[in-house]
């Protein structure tokens, strides 16, 4: 009998010792899943297959929707200038909103950092419109990274981070979706090499489809233009004046837009975006290549939207869904498939999100709120109503169906019903049926406005005037446009004329 209890505490204490064990290595085994966030430049929401666009071939993006959650109503907050594009990374980056951070990331605690905190190494590549030196406090690891706005698709000035995390002086290389996708490629290969028991933080900044509209060789033409539709809020210029009408992005194209221009530039640009999807599947096919895939979210968005025709415009200054409403596709461990989510969201939500997703601690510094929840199919209360602004000339409000646009300076206001309206071509402000929802939609801005810390004055004493001569707008290409774009849209432009900018 002895001998017995004897047997039975040796072999309890074996089988304890042996799970406890098991427990040791099955904790160890358990990795944060790795982040792979793809972020494009100027994409329209509406510029991809997955979004209903049957005119544009974009397979690998339209997959993550078909394995993800696809998000229809994502938002970029605007800018305090015309370049969204600096104060939409600014935004994203911290989880901040407009007014708390603008476009500057100096001392800001940004995503890829809070990740690294936490244990993640983090690696970016691509666009960075903002400080070079919070680069290089967020990452542990850059190639080919581009601090400006824009450049020539074929000779794009790039860095990379040295041993000493400071980014080196730029050399000229191209084509940039190439070199940008090349560049995660390998960073992923080594990784894989490398056996790293961390998990990544891969950040992916294309900058395609900014302009120029200058596709890599082999991809202009690969759509007919005279295939293409116009969008059905297309006009010839914008009806009244409401900020400078004149801004960099609008000098693109001549006045009155045509048709035909818009069609060309709808080919490109739809070329530009096929060529980036194209290397998307690329990095997507290495993380499986590399037994990485399983285990790695994967977001893909853009920074903000784009004008092309819509409304007359062809920049991303006004306050338009053409561009402020942006994709948003997340997929990975989780995350439930071909989901689609009509929630009211800003880019600055992925912040807390992706925190939430990979159980880091709930970050105490950012404006977003986490939307995990739907991504794990789960019902959550969400915003009922979301703020854009453009400067200190325009605000908008939007709820589920209406959305009401103010520019203060003119005294002068839009109203639409999105539902029945999308594109936001009858305005509804001056038929007195709506004047009680357009009080209730002021009274909303005006909480906005208070919450945000807005800084505009929405009651000028002067008025300005909403007429101008479009005839008197001047085209005028910069430094940044190549021979092929020169060619095609600044016909009969003096190009002693070109100006100098980086924007």
């Amino acid at each position: 009998m002895k001998n017995y209890i004897i047997k039975s505490l040796i072999l309890a204490t074996i089988f304890s010792l042996s799970s406890c064990a098991t427990s040791h290595s099955q904790k160890k085994e358990v990795k944060k899943p790795n982040i792979l966030f793809i972020f494009s430049d100027d994409q329209r929401a509406d510029a991809y297959g997955a979004s209903g666009n049957g005119y544009i071939s974009t397979p690998n993006i339209d997959k993550l929707a078909e394995t993800g959650t696809r998000f229809k109503n994502t938002y970029v907050m605007g800018g305090n200038q015309g370049a969204i594009c600096a104060p939409s990374r600014a935004m994203l980056m911290s989880g901040k909103s407009l007014f708390h951070v603008y476009e500057k990331l100096k001392g800001v605690t940004t995503m890829p950092m809070y990740f690294k905190r936490y244990g993640y190494e983090s690696f970016g590549t691509g666009k960075w419109h903002n400080e070079p030196s919070a680069f290089e406090a967020s990452f542990d690891k850059g190639k080919n990274v581009m601090t400006m706005g824009m450049t020539d698709y074929f000779s794009a000035p790039v860095r990379d981070l040295d041993a000493n995390g400071k980014l080196t002086k730029p050399v000229k290389k191209g084509f940039t979706t190439d070199i940008f996708a090349d560049s995660a490629i390998d960073y992923l290969n080594n990784y894989a090499k490398e056996g790293t028991e961390k998990p990544f933080f891969c950040y992916v900044a294309f900058n395609a489809p900014h302009d120029p509209r200058s596709p890599r060789e082999d991809y202009i033409g690969m759509y007919k233009e005279e295939a293409i539709p116009l969008p059905g809020n297309f006009k010839g210029w914008h009806p009244f004046k409401f900020d400078n009408m004149n801004i960099r992005d609008e000098t693109l194209g001549p006045w009155p837009r045509t048709p035909e221009l818009i069609r060309e530039s709808l080919a490109d640009y739809y070329a530009l975006i096929s060529h980036m999807d194209n290397r998307i599947g690329d990095i997507i096919q290495t993380l499986k290549d590399q037994n990485l895939f399983d285990n790695t979210i994967i977001v893909f968005a853009s920074d903000n939207g784009l004008g092309l025709g819509s409304h007359g415009l062809l920049g991303k200054q006004n306050l338009y869904e053409h561009s402020t409403k942006v994709p948003l596709i997340i997929s990975g461990p989780g995350i439930t498939k071909n989901e689609k989510s009509d929630a009211l969201l800003y880019l600055f939500d992925i912040f807390p999100t992706l925190s939430d997703l990979c159980e880091l601690p709930k970050p105490t510094t950012t404006d977003g709120q986490t939307f995990a929840p739907l991504l794990k199919g789960k019902e959550m209360e969400t915003r009922k109503s979301l703020y854009t602004v453009y400067r200190n000339t325009v605000r908008a409000v939007r709820t589920d169906e209406w959305k009401l646009i103010k520019y203060p300076n003119q005294n002068y206001q839009q109203l639409f019903n999105l539902k029945k309206d999308s594109i936001e071509i009858n305005n509804l402000a001056d038929k007195p049926e709506y004047k009680a929802k357009i009080a209730e939609l002021s009274n909303l801005m005006e909480d906005w406005y208070k919450t945000t810390d807005d800084t505009a004055n929405m009651s000028p004493e002067k008025i300005l005037p909403m007429e101008y001569d479009y005839t008197k707008l001047k085209q005028v290409p910069d430094k940044k446009q190549p021979k092929y774009t020169l060619d095609k849209y600044f016909k009969g432009v003096d190009l002693k004329k070109v100006k100098k900018t980086n924007h």
